[in-house]
């Protein structure tokens, strides 16, 4: 059960995080994309980064849409932003800690968007290794559990600067038909940067979004989506909920501005589905490299004669 969250003005800056914080962990990095725009996106990593949070996991969040739309969902005020994504993007040597926004959320920071990020495409043609940028950028060890990007609702250099430096995506999906085709196009994306720039690049999960149970065709989609991808879609469905829509204009998640309403109580169930989710991806791992070490070390193995 996620606790009630107090949302706070004096949230600590990343400066001043605790000490006791394992400074040189490499975070768990994940892109919140797809490039229909209106499919909750923004809303879904917004409030995902806050239930993280308030389970006590240190979140970074990287607003690299130009509308800034995350940003000002969680309060932070363009006057109070020095540096941005843009410059994360096209500074070397820049640390996304030391670019963070402390949010109202204790443990939810931000590097918040710019306007410049629009133009970025274009400047980013010229950039040597442009596709890199950003994983050279946050492939460091980071004073968080979570570093989770918010991409711009296109398959843009930007967002493919996402997935390059990401280790898996989390899809959005809205329940209509259109957006099932532009999923597909996504699924391409994704394979085509596996095949040439990250090949360890996944997919998460895919999320349900704007789900109406009275309208068949909300059903229709869920059963399509979840015939496709078996277990890659997440048990949680959000629902269409009004304060999910009115949380922003406050400056607030959902989870914040009403943690009771159905579209917070998904998120918060979503948080503990992918918590799960990557409890048992560590575990496969690991297992994955101990059989490798007990088969190096076999001397029967057929691997270690072939090396022999």
């Amino acid at each position: 059960m996620i606790p009630a969250i107090r949302a706070s003005s004096t949230a600590p800056a990343p400066k001043n995080m605790d000490r006791s914080f394992p400074a040189g962990s490499m975070p768990r990095l994940l892109a919140v994309a797809n490039q229909k725009g209106g499919v909750g996106k923004t809303t879904t990593a917004v409030n995902l980064a806050t239930a993280l949070a308030a389970v006590g996991k240190r979140v970074l969040l990287v607003d690299l849409d130009p509308q800034g739309n995350a940003s000002t969902g969680l309060g932070v005020k363009r006057s109070d932003i020095r540096k941005s994504a843009y410059d994360l993007i096209f500074e070397e040597g820049l640390n996304a800690a030391e670019l963070a926004v402390s949010t109202k959320v204790p443990g939810l920071y931000v590097v918040p968007s710019s306007m410049h990020l629009a133009g970025a495409e274009i400047e980013l043609v010229t950039v040597k290794r442009r596709e890199y940028r950003l994983r050279e950028a946050l492939r460091r060890p980071l004073p968080f559990d979570y570093v989770i990007t918010d991409c711009p609702p296109s398959l843009s250099l930007v967002t493919l600067n996402a997935l390059v430096a990401v280790d898996a995506v989390v899809v959005p999906l809205q329940c209509e038909f259109y957006a099932l085709e532009g999923l597909s196009h996504l699924v391409k994306t994704i394979d085509r940067v596996r095949q040439h720039f990250n090949p360890k690049l996944d997919i998460h999960g895919v999320l349900l979004t704007m789900y109406d149970p009275r309208n068949r065709l909300s059903g229709a989609v869920a059963d399509d989506v979840r015939e496709f991808f078996g277990e890659k879609v997440y048990q949680t469905v959000i629902p269409r909920n009004v304060r999910l829509s009115e949380a922003p204009s406050f400056g607030l998640p959902a989870i914040v501005y009403d943690m009771k309403c159905p579209g917070a109580q998904a998120y918060i169930r979503l948080a503990g589905e992918i918590i799960r989710r990557e409890k048992k991806l560590q575990a496969e791992l690991l297992a994955l490299q101990s059989d490798s070490r007990e088969k190096s070390q076999d001397p029967q193995s057929p691997d270690t004669k072939v090396n022999a």
